[in-house]
């Protein structure tokens, strides 16, 4: 029997980006990317996330072969390789094949993520991308803005899954404005399901903000977390924060099934 993306847990996937960049700071190895992506798997992180971008700004092409080869002590969890396919993000899925490349439109010198995928503009420079990751056995999620009417075409380029970009959700937490992004970003998940699309979401989601979200957005199967994440962790500890973020996803799922 098939399980209902409805019916899913959301699924964790810790992004260490920040981790490295603060050991890029000096060049005695530490703080350990794969120490702590370990320490987020024990923990019970369902999966791992980096955005190796070409400048190596955070981590650098060996984690992401050291983090692969890590993850072959996991085969219950996911690795999940970002970036913008037009850059270096192809070379990884060629020769790492993680569990799932997320397509990212920076530009190389942006800051961060900023903005999804447009269609119909976008679609044919990505759907051989698309097809190349599927043949090799990659599943592919496309960053994307919450705009219902973009999610058909995400499908038609051969997306398995979105990621919404939840910045503006963000933003727009303890505002007046929170109930209109929550919102938007459940119309834009409903868009997606219906297209037959699963749904993943991230950026700037934290202990504050995640519950709702998961509550709220009908579907989601993965929430990636980094920035936040790893803030905390600087005062709680991996295991500790770990934790806390899926103590706040029992809560949203808790109340997604009893809403």
């Amino acid at each position: 029997m098939t399980t209902s993306p409805h019916s899913r847990r959301t699924a964790l996937s810790v992004n260490v980006n920040k981790v490295a960049l603060v050991r890029n700071t000096r060049h005695l190895g530490i703080p350990s990317v794969t120490r702590a992506a370990t320490l987020c798997l024990q923990a019970g992180a369902q999966g791992i996330t980096v955005h190796p971008r070409p400048d190596e700004r955070h981590v650098r092409a060996s984690d992401v072969h050291e983090l692969a080869q890590l993850m072959k002590a996991w085969p219950d969890r996911e690795f999940n390789i970002e970036g913008n396919p037009s850059q270096n993000l192809m070379d990884f899925i060629r020769t790492v094949r993680p569990h799932q490349a997320t397509f990212v439109p920076d530009s190389e010198d942006q800051f961060t993520s900023d903005h999804g995928w447009s269609f119909p503009q976008d679609a044919e420079c990505l759907a051989p991308l698309i097809a190349e990751c599927k043949a090799l056995g990659v599943r592919v999620s496309l960053f994307m803005d919450p705009v219902p009417e973009q999610m058909a075409a995400a499908k038609a380029a051969g997306a398995d899954r979105v990621e919404l970009y939840t910045e503006p959700y963000a933003a727009a937490w303890g505002t007046p404005q929170q109930a209109e992004q929550l919102a938007r970003y459940a119309a834009a998940a409903q868009a997606a399901l219906h297209a037959g699309l699963g749904v993943n979401a991230g950026h700037d989601l934290s202990r504050d903000n995640l519950a709702a979200f998961v509550r709220e957005v009908p579907g989601v199967l993965e929430v990636s977390i980094g920035h936040a994440l790893i803030a905390d962790a600087l005062e709680l500890g991996y295991a500790a924060t770990v934790q806390a973020y899926q103590a706040c996803i029992d809560a949203g799922f808790e109340g997604r099934n009893h809403s």
